[in-house]
Order: C-alpha cells, then structure tokens, then sequence
C-alpha cells in the first residue's frame, strides 16, 4: 500500500426519480485520474433479516415469490427499516413476529452486509435471535399480498448451510446469516454484538 487514498468528492447531484423503499440518483464524482465521472445509485431505506435459532439447532427459513427474478427464493425472515425511530433490535422482532410467528428471548447482532454496493447503499443488519416461543394466536399479524403465500419452515443449521453451498439459498442477507450463524455457533456465540452496535452507515 502507498500514498493517500484518493478522497472522492461529490461535485454534482441529481435527483431521478422517488418512491418510498428507494430512490434513484446520480452523482458526478472525482477520479483519481482526474475529471468526475457519473455514478448512478439506488438510496435504500435499509433492512433488517433475522436467524431464528430453535433449541434443536434449526433456523426458521421462509420461501416467498420475489417479483424480480420472478421466482419463489428462500430467505430469512426480514423487512425494512421503514419505521421512523424504530429501534433496529425491535425491528427486527416485529418482523420475526409478522413473518414466523416467533418471539425471542435473546437477540444478538450476527453480521451487517452492504447487499449490492455496486448500485445500491442499502445495507442490511442480521440478528441472531434465540430462546423462541410462539406468538399467540390471537395476536399473529395478518399477512397480505406476497406474504399470504410465504411458506415457513425449520431446518437443522447444517443443513441450510448445505443448501447455501448448493446453491439452493441464493438471497444475500440469508446466505450471510446462516454461515455467519454456523460459525457463531463454532465458538459458543463468544463473539457476537450487542443489539444496540451502530449500524455501519
């Protein structure tokens, strides 16, 4: 490694379009070379996924129809951080209860992702939630529009772990958590985060 690392600068923005999970802009940004060049991104709001982790070692999976790719896919239960000054620890309750039907007893920071830093700046905080108990059914939430049709299931740990390898897991914020979830369990849970750690923003 040598020099100082270019400081990349904005020198223009514009606004393309708005919409209320994401926008789209675009930004005229210096080069190390010399000149700007444009870069258009999408801003996300951000989310929230969750490992469930039962006593038996299963994790909770949901497969739901994700419009563009146009295929069911199995993934965690997740949502977005679209609640204004939602505390993300409870967030990501509030959709373990919405999406399984679960809550827990214990909820630990597992691993934060960037999902596509190529085009986005959506990032995505991943909890490791344990000490399950079912929502009572009078309280379980309604579930509308692609969640009507969400499957939910458990499957042992080694076995989702399996399927990412596979190939059969390919969502981003799922495939980090089980395998950050696997080695998490490799050292006795030794080395997760507290539920309030800053966001890496």
């Amino acid at each position: 490694m040598s020099g100082v690392a270019h400081r990349y600068e904005v020198t223009a923005h514009r606004d393309i379009w708005s919409g209320r999970i994401f926008s789209v802009v675009s930004d005229d940004v210096t080069m190390p070379g010399g000149g700007t060049a444009a870069r258009d991104y999408v801003r996300h709001v951000g989310a929230v996924a969750v490992v469930a982790l039962d006593d038996a070692g299963r994790v909770v999976l949901i497969r739901q129809y994700r419009h563009p790719v146009g295929r069911h896919l199995w993934e965690l239960p997740a949502g977005l951080m679209d609640v204004s000054g939602e505390d993300l620890a409870a967030a990501a309750a509030r959709e373990l209860a919405e999406e399984a039907d679960l809550a827990a007893g214990r909820v630990d920071v597992l691993v934060d992702l960037h999902s596509s830093p190529g085009f986005s700046d959506e990032v995505v905080r991943v909890f490791l939630a344990r000490d399950l108990t079912d929502v009572p059914a009078d309280q379980r939430h309604d579930r509308h529009d692609e969640e009507a049709d969400l499957q939910v299931v458990r499957v042992d740990l080694d076995e989702a772990v399996r399927m990412v390898l596979a190939g059969e897991i390919t969502n981003a914020s799922c495939v980090a958590g089980l395998l950050a979830a696997a080695r998490a369990r490799e050292t006795d849970f030794t080395e997760l985060r507290r539920p309030e750690t800053p966001l890496p923003r």
